[in-house]
């Protein structure tokens, strides 16, 4: 506590950002560019759209994206005592959005080809915290993009198949030999 007994600014880490989270939790894939436009100071927002660009195969987008999520947490971090190459423990939830941010970074980067770029953001996430690379890895590894099919769409494309599809021949009886 502070002298006048109020709490005391978090050190060295990421500002919490509830009202991101909950909106990013409320979008779709499509909604969180609206997230990061009214939400862009936002290390998070920038992160999440860096993890979905990803997922996508758009490894130039994730870059570009990740790039500014990272920057943006570097500042935050920076204004808060951070010194680069310091830790930022995974621990500290806020401070996920810059992990993340560096690891959407780190794959784009190898999507493209900057071999260079790969290995210092690697360094650079494992000395921010080594465990982080690897709770990326079973947490935030950016899923593949899937077709969501309705059960309408289900269904009428198992009823366009039976009234198009091939007849299947009748089987033929067999005698009590077993034989046709």
């Amino acid at each position: 506590m502070t002298p006048d007994e109020s709490a005391s600014e978090r050190e060295g880490g990421l500002i919490d950002e509830p009202e991101v989270r909950e909106a990013l939790a409320a979008a779709d894939r499509g909604g969180v560019a609206a997230v990061v436009t009214a939400h862009p100071s936002s290390p998070l927002a920038w992160a999440e759209l860096a993890d979905r660009a990803d997922s996508e195969g758009n490894a130039i987008e994730a870059y570009a994206f990740a790039s500014v999520a990272v920057d943006l947490a570097q500042e935050q971090l920076a204004a808060s005592g951070w010194q680069p190459g310091a830790a930022v423990p995974w621990s500290d939830e806020p401070n996920r959005a810059y992990l993340r941010a560096l690891d959407a970074k780190r794959r784009a980067a190898a999507g493209l080809g900057l071999d260079a770029q790969v290995s210092r953001l690697a360094d650079e996430l494992s000395s921010a915290d080594a465990e982080a690379p690897a709770r990326i890895a079973s947490e935030y590894t950016p899923t593949q993009v899937i077709t969501i099919v309705t059960a309408d769409q289900l269904l009428a494309q198992v009823d366009a198949t039976a009234t198009t599809g091939d007849q299947v021949a009748e089987p033929a009886a067999l005698d009590a030999a077993g034989e046709d």
